[in-house]
């Protein structure tokens, strides 16, 4: 039996950096007005869904200053150093949440497009000195609650959106663990801020 070519830049399959570096590269296409929101809506959905690079490279071949070349050809920048593989929330015009009593990963992944995504830390298990969380916002936004006694740092880039902490009171205590929001905002917005209060 014979194989069928292997190598081909537009048969292989792509990963999830991949797809989310196509994401941004529209959303950046929709900040500078080049395309509309529906236009933007219809791609990104569909870059989640692409599986080779040739599906990726057409939703941005009539991108001026991003042809397709550009995309099959350039490796993904990472929001954050590699490591052990992450748990993900995935809103895209809907919303997703991680609430109530869950072992937090040393690396999660929060993905917003026209959607909404909460984190709640207050009842979790911090189980690691550094906690990262890698943010996405396009026209989406990510609200993060952190309690009191836990170090938080943001790093990252906002497009035309937020990304602001609402923390206040005494710093943590030396020693104390530490979460790290790494994010891309476009046309979105990241929020960092101590937990809802109860009222029962």
């Amino acid at each position: 039996m014979a194989l069928e070519p292997q190598g081909e830049p537009d048969r292989i399959r792509v990963s999830d950096r991949e797809r989310e570096q196509v994401v941004e590269l529209l959303g950046a296409a929709a900040a500078e007005g080049r395309l509309t929101l529906d236009e933007y809506a219809d791609r990104a959905t569909a870059a989640h869904a692409a599986v080779t690079r040739g599906e990726l490279a057409r939703l941005t071949e009539d991108l001026p200053s991003h042809p397709p070349s550009d995309v099959v050809a350039r490796p993904a920048t990472p929001l954050a150093p590699t490591g052990p593989a992450a748990e993900r929330l995935l809103a895209i015009f809907g919303e997703d949440s991680r609430k109530g009593h869950w072992l937090v990963p040393e690396r999660l992944e929060a993905r917003s497009i026209f959607g909404g995504i909460e984190i709640e830390l207050q009842d979790a298990q911090l189980q690691h000195p550094v906690t990262t969380i890698e943010v996405t916002a396009v026209f989406g936004g990510v609200t993060i609650y952190v309690p009191e006694g836990v170090e938080v740092r943001i790093l990252g880039t906002a497009i035309l959106g937020t990304k602001e902490s609402k923390l206040r009171g005494a710093p943590p205590a030396p020693g104390s663990p530490r979460v790290e929001v790494h994010c891309r905002v476009i046309f979105g917005s990241l929020t960092v801020r101590r937990p809802k209060r109860r009222w029962w």
